[in-house]
């Protein structure tokens, strides 16, 4: 009799944390996006090396390999896909990227991107702002912004 009951809360167990396991996954899945580089569906657009995007975002470079002004708009600190996009382009954590901004202006190298609050206003932004490039989850676009085609380069290539 004892046994049985050592089986049912075994298996009640088991059950339980395979329940706990799928959560997990569910909950991390939905807080992943896949973030690209936009511009507005109007400028001219060139690819760009992911090092050149992150540049752009990182205050390295203010032009586009043609020359033109670059100006990077950032979405709100702590919305999923700015994480995302430093985090997954540039190999930097929130707290990361504060740090590096923090540098840059106690140096007066530079002086972070603009912020916007959402993604609707990232494309109006984007549409009023000549040279202006962002980021947004892919499940945001639509027909006023385009996708920045990123080219792989060798590891040191800009």
């Amino acid at each position: 009799m004892r046994g049985a009951g050592l089986m049912r809360r075994s298996h009640f167990m088991h059950r339980l944390g395979s329940a706990i396991a799928a959560l997990a996954l569910c909950l991390c899945g939905s807080a992943s996006a896949e973030v690209v580089a936009v511009v507005s569906a109007k400028a001219p657009l060139a690819p760009l090396s992911r090092n050149q995007v992150v540049d752009i975002f990182l205050g390295k470079a203010s032009r586009y390999p043609d020359g033109t002004l670059a100006v990077p708009i950032d979405l709100a600190e702590g919305s999923t896909a700015r994480d995302e996009f430093y985090s997954h382009l540039a190999g930097k954590s929130p707290a990361q990227v504060t740090a590096h901004w923090s540098r840059m202006i106690f140096t007066g190298r530079g002086q972070p991107p603009r912020e916007v609050a959402t993604g609707a206003e990232l494309k109006r932004r984007l549409a009023a702002t000549p040279g202006a490039i962002g980021y947004l989850d892919r499940s945001e676009l639509d027909a006023t912004v385009q996708v920045v085609a990123m080219r792989e380069l060798p590891l040191g290539a800009k």
